[in-house]
């Protein structure tokens, strides 16, 4: 139950009389409601109200809602209080002094809050000057969820007034009425109403006419006194809420991390003696990179190999591992210069940066360029893993494992690795765990949002045995799958799994 169900709960508790006891002593709010009118037909006579005021629209029995205690009585909200739509104004009416023209953005949580004011210099009438205990209400906005926001104003320290999409409900039971606005009885009348129009308001028609549980007086106050004692609680216990909600959030894609990691650490699995080790691995890579240097297919400084650096390495791996950088197991290729002015709307399409993302091709805004043999080191076939080279983006990758019917060009500052030989599924994973993710974010970091091809040959690839790479990249789907597949029912629990975070 988050905060706003348990206070609407509180709200609803209070408002059916559920929420303190009732006192057989308490006068009945029958008498106080009749006080109330011989008042109004007093000010009738003195000429400070119309006779329509008067007049009262009975409560038929389908109209109520719910039974509430003896003592208390059903109302309309003219019945007990009065309210008015606010000013209208010009835009040249605005000025630096003058009244505070008080504005759905004006109320926050319920409170007042005066941190962002317009101020108008005009005449404003007696009833459109706000008062110390008026309810300020929005009463029509853009946003039908803003519709129906109040507070009760506890202090006017210089004048204020309101603007016209706002409203005023002034009432000598201002506490007990500031509750109700805030109840869901008061929010299913109001959105009954908004069903029934493409308009976004709270019309002063509707308003009045709304059906309210009326508690004696003495009650009103235990009700208000009860609520305002919870309200602390409640916000804590929102905010631990919100604290753990986030938790909750964030819970999948730290133990998606942490799993990567393991994996890439050989912790995920147990390894298998009789392996082929992952140096015979990388031999084979190296004559099958020698042979295609034969063919033609590879340039001789292909075959050069940058070693890896002792302080290169950042944690152990088995034995029958192998350092290596990726540009040793892996061709790079760096995208083509494409100029925009020369997009055509047919021909070979274009992935740029935009284009990608970890799920797959995104097929807006496509651009196109007429394909030539030049261009053909440039065309993405599947098995390629994309990687995003610079912008906000930076690192993030594509695993392109299905390609639509159509050739695909890789546009500059899209980089292509294409693994040689070692299972590509590995190699993905491995740039998405947090070893090459934090290597990407410091290159970043100290190069304004880039990150260069160099950066990319020299990541440092822990190699495990061709075999344990398929084994390792199995438990990792399997793991994923779990993880996607929690909830609070099924309630996995971390050890099950076998991960730990060793960030």
């Amino acid at each position: 139950m988050t905060a706003k169900q348990l206070t609407d709960s509180i709200l609803q508790m209070a408002i059916q009389g559920k929420l303190v006891p009732q006192d057989p002593n308490d006068e009945p709010a029958s008498v106080l409601l009749e006080r109330i009118r011989e008042k109004k037909r007093r000010l009738v006579a003195e000429g400070k109200l119309k006779k329509k005021d008067l007049d009262v629209l009975p409560i038929t029995e389908d109209e109520i809602p719910y039974d509430v205690p003896n003592g208390w009585v059903w109302c309309r909200v003219k019945d007990i209080s009065e309210s008015f739509i606010g000013l209208t104004y010009k835009p040249t009416d605005v000025s630096p002094n003058g009244w505070i023209v008080l504005r759905s953005s004006n109320i926050k949580d319920g409170l007042l809050d005066l941190k962002d004011v317009v101020k108008v210099n005009v005449d404003v009438s007696e009833k459109l000057r706000v008062r110390r205990n008026d309810i300020i209400i929005c009463a029509r906005n853009g946003s039908k969820k803003l519709v129906g926001k109040s507070a009760l104003v506890r202090e006017v320290s210089e004048p204020m007034t309101f603007g016209a999409f706002m409203a005023i409900c002034r009432s000598h039971f201002y506490e007990y009425m500031s509750k109700y606005l805030l109840s869901p009885l008061f929010f299913q009348q109001l959105r009954k109403d908004s069903d029934t129009t493409t308009i976004n308001q709270l019309t002063q028609k509707n308003f009045n006419n709304y059906l309210v549980p009326l508690p004696p007086l003495a009650e009103q106050r235990r009700i208000v006194e009860r609520i305002e004692e919870y309200l602390p609680v409640i916000k804590e216990y929102g905010e631990a809420y919100e604290e753990a909600s986030r938790m909750d959030a964030e819970l999948p894609d730290k133990l998606k991390k942490s799993i990567l990691q393991e994996a890439i650490m050989g912790k995920l699995g147990t390894q298998d003696p009789n392996d082929e080790p992952a140096s015979v691995l990388l031999d084979k890579i190296r004559k099958e990179k020698a042979r295609l240097v034969k063919e033609g297919k590879l340039k001789k400084k292909d075959l050069v190999e940058v070693p890896i650096k002792e302080d290169e390495i950042p944690f152990k791996i088995p034995e029958s591992w192998e350092w290596c950088k990726l540009g040793t197991i892996a061709a790079l290729i760096g995208g083509f210069a494409f100029k925009s002015h020369e997009y055509t709307s047919s021909g070979s399409r274009v992935i740029r940066i935009s284009d990608i993302t970890e799920n797959g091709f995104i097929n807006k805004n496509v651009v196109r360029f007429p394909f030539t043999d030049k261009l053909s080191q440039y065309v993405i076939l599947e098995g390629d893993i994309l990687m995003a080279m610079t912008g906000g983006t930076v690192g993030k990758s594509l695993y392109v494992k299905y390609l639509p019917e159509e050739i695909m060009l890789l546009n500059q500052r899209v980089a292509l690795i294409r693994p040689n030989i070692v299972f590509t599924d590995y190699i993905d994973y491995v740039i998405k765990s947090q070893h090459v993710q934090g290597i990407i974010t410091e290159a970043k970091n100290s190069t304004n949002d880039n990150i260069s091809m160099g950066d990319l040959y020299n990541f440092p690839i822990p190699l495990p045995p061709l075999a344990e790479q398929k084994r390792i990249v199995a438990k990792i789907e399997q793991l994923m799958k779990e993880i996607d597949n929690m909830t609070v029912e099924n309630n996995i629990n971390i050890n099950e799994i076998e991960v730990t975070d060793n960030e």
